[in-house]
């Protein structure tokens, strides 16, 4: 190999490696090339024209840009790996003599805090499907199921008409690792779903009385995933809701954060959520202190 390798030589080499030996998918192949793309960019601008001539300053001088820039952690915790590949395949392949990698410490990727709508927010994208018509009426227990039950969206595909025992105020469902858990089932969504079941749910079955899935689609088949994150966007926009920030899973953390907001423990909310660890579902706790600290930073006279 070259002693004095040009970028493109380097890249190249990379890419195969990353393709042919390490056994990433796709798409995290094609982001550590972008990462590795975006430094070489960079150490063009400082005046380096091969891999040979980069030294750990130059390094630590590109990460802290991706700092000030004010990348995400996960961003910036990712670039880092693709770097520090990148220029261990480089000492591997010797292309270069030393790694100026060799010593730096990865940037802390944090704790990524889930996104939360207010509460009022919430309740206006639920009242907003007021309608009686079927559609309307299926949409309604679909959207108090994912919030008042904090169910995730594949989850909530899965429902049958069995998942409600009869006189009993829970839903019965099936989680990651087939895990079967009950959560309660609130007032308000169980008078959404018992309007579904009455006045629409005959509409969308399209009279296959063998079709046991809850919620059908105009086709009379089960939601897919796409179809309820389609659905969801449309009724948020719809409530004058911005529909980038919506989606199913922001209802099951708007489900966890406002439950413990008006002081439910933190192992309830744990089995309702179906989390195997207790330090999944911790991150709420975080959200709930960054609230605090909103309101203490209004509020206190001293603040």
């Amino acid at each position: 190999m070259s002693a004095d390798a040009g970028f493109k030589e380097a890249v190249d080499s990379f890419a195969a490696a990353l393709a042919l030996e390490r056994g990433l998918a796709e798409k995290t192949q094609e982001a550590y090339l972008r990462d590795v793309r975006a430094l070489i960019a960079f150490l063009s601008r400082r005046g380096r024209s091969s891999v040979n001539a980069v030294v750990r300053t130059d390094l630590t001088a590109y990460l802290e840009t991706l700092h000030q820039a004010a990348k995400r952690a996960s961003s910036r915790a990712r670039a880092f790996t693709a770097i520090k590949e990148f220029f261990a395949h480089l000492r591997e392949m010797r292309f270069i003599a030393s790694d100026p990698m060799e010593g730096l410490e990865a940037p802390k990727k944090g704790v990524a805090l889930p996104k939360i709508l207010p509460e009022e927010a919430m309740r206006r994208l639920v009242e907003s499907v007021a309608g009686t018509d079927p559609r309307d009426l299926r949409d309604r227990a679909m959207l108090e199921l994912l919030y008042g039950c904090g169910l995730r969206v594949s989850e909530l595909c899965d429902l049958t008409l069995e998942s409600f025992p009869e006189g009993a105020e829970i839903v019965r469902c099936t989680g990651k690792g087939s895990k079967d858990r009950i959560v309660p089932l609130g007032h308000a969504a169980g008078e959404a779903l018992a309007r579904y079941l009455a006045s629409a749910r005959a509409s969308f079955d399209r009279g296959n009385r063998g079709e046991r899935h809850l919620f059908l689609t105009r086709l009379g088949r089960k939601f897919t995933r796409m179809g309820v994150f389609k659905l969801l966007k449309q009724r948020a926009a719809a409530a004058g809701l911005d529909a980038s920030v919506v989606s199913p899973h922001v209802l099951r953390h708007c489900f966890a954060s406002h439950l413990l907001a008006h002081g439910a423990d933190i192992r309830a909310i744990q089995e309702m959520l179906g989390h195997a660890s207790i330090s999944t579902t911790q991150v709420y706790t975080h959200v709930d202190q960054a609230r605090l600290g909103e309101i203490h930073h209004k509020y206190h006279p001293r603040a």
